[in-house]
């Protein structure tokens, strides 16, 4: 069973990542806007905390770095499309692609640069159970975090006066100014919001997930956490059950070969995308399913004037 409980480990490990990016992207598409740059800030936030424990030794500054580049990322793309009106989907992928680019350049001094040992988190009395012990509770905080900020939002939105008037700007802005909301600094919040969620998740890969800096390091998580919105059908339980299931086909494919399965190792290596592009389709045959759920006026540009 122990190889077992070290899959279920690892697979909240990494689900822990594409969760708290795809929280961050549905509150981005819960008030009308849709961020393709996740990547991309992910990238630099994974560059921006690596960095700063480097130099400070406290990961929990990384990871207020990583919010902090994610957030400062997310406000000129949300100036860009909210008050210029530029094109959601290809501002988004400039976004992505700049963030590549300035984090392999900026981030080329940090290639052979080692954080310090870190601390091996357990809860007492619980982390030394047999099998459970190892499967759930000897991560990291950020790790049960994540549910939290996953509660957290379900109560915002559901629960709470400024979740609803968030809803109502992605559902109809135009009623939402209508009634003398400031849709357009509601959207940049909640863009700036997402972003630092966005952040937080690419400095946790470079800090606690893989506590190390290579160009390209995020390696498709942001298209994955962009897609899993869709997958959840914007339902912030759904998020967090998509991301455990993703990161465990993730993990899979180190565990068959760890156990000797004779698969090819690229073919276990584009298991995640594969399952990505198949739940797409799936989800493509219903339509009417996605209308439901999916905010009125998610990408489409809103003019206070007209």
């Amino acid at each position: 069973m122990e190889p077992f409980a070290l899959l279920l480990a690892a697979t909240l490990n990494a689900g822990t990542v594409l969760a708290i990016a795809s929280l961050g992207l549905l509150i981005n598409e819960k008030a009308g806007i849709v961020n393709l740059g996740a990547e991309g800030m992910m990238l630099c936030a994974a560059l921006a905390g690596f960095a700063t424990v480097v130099h400070t030794g406290s990961t929990w500054l990384g990871f207020a770095a990583g919010m902090g580049a994610g957030a400062l990322l997310a406000a000129v793309f949300g100036v860009l499309v909210i008050w210029l009106n530029t094109n959601q989907y290809a501002t988004g992928l400039a976004l992505s692609l700049f963030g590549g680019g300035f984090s392999a350049f900026a981030g080329a001094r940090y290639v052979q640069e080692t954080l310090p040992e870190q601390v091996r988190w357990a809860i007492p009395g619980l982390a030394d159970l047999p099998f459970f012990g190892a499967a759930f509770f000897r991560h990291h905080p950020m790790v049960y975090a994540c549910v939290g900020i996953a509660l957290g939002l379900i109560w915002f939105l559901y629960r709470t006066r400024a979740g609803l008037v968030l809803r109502s700007v992605g559902e109809s802005p135009e009623s939402a100014h209508a009634l003398g909301y400031p849709v357009r600094r509601i959207r940049l919040m909640a863009v700036m919001a997402g972003g630092a969620l966005c952040g937080l998740a690419g400095a946790y890969v470079s800090t606690v997930y893989t506590p190390l800096w290579v160009e390209g390091m995020i390696a498709g998580k942001g298209w994955i956490a962009l897609a899993l919105t869709t997958f959840a059908t914007w339902r912030p339980a759904r998020v967090l059950l998509g991301a455990y299931l993703f990161g465990g086909v993730t993990m899979l494919q180190f565990h068959l070969q760890a156990i000797g399965v004779q698969v090819p190792s690229q073919f276990l290596t584009m298991l995640p995308y594969v399952a990505t592009i198949v739940v797409l389709v799936l989800i493509s045959r219903n339509p009417t399913w996605i209308r439901v759920n999916m905010p009125s006026s998610i990408g489409k540009p809103f003019y206070p004037g007209s």
